[in-house]
């Protein structure tokens, strides 16, 4: 099978000006930029004036990658062997998108919030700021849940029950 990345600065060489030429290179660098670790949380969507769009799963995930932004441009470049990205746009979603713009469903991001959370959440009337809460709240929550598992794991393993 033929890695689609490799056979792109090819293309945009015969192809020249091609905006959607670009984009679909871009797109198919940036899944293999990011490997499968990054694209779990960050999808890219589209490629406007050599600005490319990533959807990212919450603000966290937004500030780190802002931070990387001209390795993962500099990385789309190289692999493309031109300049066709020249700025991320990282835009926080509910959940992460793929290409087609549908919603991507994981266990994780599909439960509904807890209720203490949404119950603190209607008292704010601004609707976007309510869901970023609701989502902040529930991301906060999960990490501090699965911290206090991996000690409890730990502790298991450092201090294992006698079998007797």
């Amino acid at each position: 099978m033929i890695d689609a990345a490799l056979l792109f600065p090819k293309l945009l060489e015969r192809a020249g000006n091609n905006p959607e030429l670009a984009e679909a290179a871009a797109v198919t660098a940036w899944k293999r930029v990011a490997g499968e670790g990054l694209a779990q949380h960050a999808t890219a969507m589209s490629l406007r004036e050599k600005t490319l769009t990533v959807a990212v799963a919450d603000d966290v995930w937004k500030k780190q990658l802002e931070r990387m932004s001209k390795e993962l441009v500099s990385r789309i470049n190289k692999l493309l062997r031109r300049e066709v990205v020249t700025v991320i746009e990282f835009r926080v979603t509910a959940r992460p998108i793929n290409r087609s713009g549908a919603r991507t469903t994981t266990t994780d991001k599909t439960a509904p919030p807890p209720a203490s959370v949404v119950a603190s959440a209607a008292e704010i009337e601004d609707a976007e700021l309510r869901e970023r809460f609701i989502r902040a709240a529930t991301n906060c929550i999960d990490r501090r849940e699965a911290q206090a598992d991996r000690a409890v794991r730990q502790s298991e393993i450092r201090n294992p029950k006698s079998e007797i």
